[in-house]
């Protein structure tokens, strides 16, 4: 693989995704890893509820996204970050549709069936309608 794109979001199943992504680089010099984060409006309004303003929260965010890359650069493996606005699965589809990925990796969520079914999840509807391979990793 040589162009991965991996959602993250900071949990621990973005987590796992990058880890994922990561062994399964062919050749780490000639790899690379975008990092997309999307900040929905509902996540962003908590975040400032939580740390108290956007700048605060801006920086937890933009520490977690540096953390995870380094991660990735560690075993040479070129990294960008990318942060988006909107909502997360339409904005993942989006922009992932928009590039030649190799590989999109996105973690899975331990949502029950009846939430599935009801609210539907970003990783289903990444599979469905991403135009490259999608991984969902657990």
């Amino acid at each position: 693989m040589k162009k991965i794109m991996v959602a993250i979001d900071g949990s621990e199943h973005a987590e796992r995704a990058l880890q994922k992504a990561i062994s399964i680089t062919a050749s780490p010099e000639e790899s690379s890893i975008d990092l997309v984060y999307v900040v929905d409006g509902d996540k962003s309004k908590s975040d400032v509820l939580h740390y108290g303003d956007s700048d605060t929260a801006r920086y937890k965010r933009e520490k977690m996204l540096e953390k995870n890359a380094d991660i990735a650069r560690q075993k040479g493996i070129q990294v960008s970050i990318e942060i988006l606005h909107g909502d997360p699965a339409e904005t993942l589809i989006s922009f992932a549709n928009s590039k030649s990925y190799d590989l999109v990796l996105v973690g899975s969520r331990g949502r029950n069936k009846l939430q599935t079914m009801l609210l539907g999840s970003v990783s289903h509807k990444l599979v469905k309608y991403i135009d490259a391979p999608v991984m969902v990793v657990k």
